[in-house]
């Protein structure tokens, strides 16, 4: 990789920036590693769960930034009884961050403002499937303005990031496509730049009315209010960039229900550009979606990066009868779904 390349790697990491201490902090408080070491030998999922008081789900997303890290050992195991499981072990580090050596330190420096506790996470914070009734709080919270104009900026960036990598990895998707209709397309920078570079596509930006009205006018771009849980404008094709990672599974398939609908069942599709978990191998990404997986756990309530096996398994329980994916060098994949 060329260093400009390498660059926009570390840029990635630092944007995410999801500091190691903060999750080691929540792996401590839950008293990871004097499970570990009380259990004496490699343990599974499940049993670390049960003795931490932590949900699976949740646990698994916490125990899979850590092992990228080095703070844990993943180890899978060629047992008679548990072929191809993965189990935990502890390391040099982990051992390090019982309660009785270092553990209290980190603690203390990682300081008490966080946005992830071990409270959380034992409540169920990042492990549900069933939408909660205070899925959405994030987005309805009353926020600082200019924090909330610093946001607004930062989505922009992300668009213009990702609609690029789209537009240079996988131009081929948008042939023979007259509509696309953005879902949560904020000011419309992505379909922006889409209609730009493919000028035979309308471009709908489907988003709140009271986002959309601020939007700037764009050519070949048309603005429309909405609620993507009600219904989406009709469209050839529908694109979702960066919108399910905020939500649960079944809240999930409730919006790929509605883009669904909203295509044509012969010749239509949808286009879901988000980042894609490898557990089985690794690029110079890895460590930016982990974090990026890290972020969404905090700031939303069963919010989730997921992996290619959980992306099917939504597209599945939505009706889709195939699916394809897409990988760039970027952080994000793209996935073509047709009905």
């Amino acid at each position: 990789m060329d260093k400009e390349a390498q660059a926009g790697v570390d840029v990635w990491k630092y944007a995410l920036g999801f500091d190691v201490m903060r999750v080691v902090k929540c792996a401590i408080e839950l008293g990871i590693p004097e499970a570990l070491e009380s259990h004496g030998k490699p343990i599974s999922l499940s049993d670390l769960s049960s003795s931490v008081g932590c949900p699976e789900i949740s646990l698994h997303r916490i125990m899979r930034f850590l092992t990228h890290h080095g703070i844990f050992e993943k180890q899978i195991t060629d047992a008679p009884h548990y072929p191809g499981s993965v189990f935990y072990a502890q390391t040099p580090l982990s051992r390090l961050l019982s309660r009785d050596n270092m553990g209290t330190f980190v603690l203390v420096q990682a300081g008490p403002e966080f946005g992830l506790t071990a409270k959380d996470l034992k409540a169920g914070k990042g492990s549900g499937v069933e939408a909660s009734p205070d899925e959405s709080i994030i987005w309805n919270m009353v926020i600082d303005k200019e924090y909330d104009k610093l946001f607004q900026e930062f989505l922009g960036c992300h668009a213009k990031v990702a609609t690029s990598a789209v537009i240079d990895n996988c131009s081929k998707i948008f042939q023979g496509i007259g509509t696309v209709v953005d879902v949560g397309g904020h000011e419309g920078t992505a379909i922006g730049m889409l209609v730009k570079a493919f000028p035979w596509i309308r471009g709908i930006n489907f988003d709140l009315p009271d986002v959309v009205s601020g939007a700037p006018l764009l050519q070949g771009v048309d603005h429309v209010g909405g609620n993507m849980f009600e219904s989406v404008p009709k469209a050839d094709a529908v694109m979702l960039m960066w919108i399910l990672h905020d939500w649960s599974d079944k809240l999930c398939v409730d919006i790929l229900k509605k883009c669904k609908e909203a295509i044509a069942t012969e010749t239509g599709k949808v286009i879901i550009v988000e980042a894609v978990i490898d557990e089985e191998g690794e690029d110079e990404y890895t460590g930016a979606r982990l974090a990026l997986d890290m972020t969404i756990m905090s700031s939303t309530v069963n919010g989730k990066e997921r992996t290619a096996k959980e992306w099917a398994q939504l597209l599945d329980a939505a009706g889709f009868s195939r699916y394809t994916f897409h990988y760039m060098k970027a952080i994000d994949s793209v996935i073509e779904a047709y009905p």
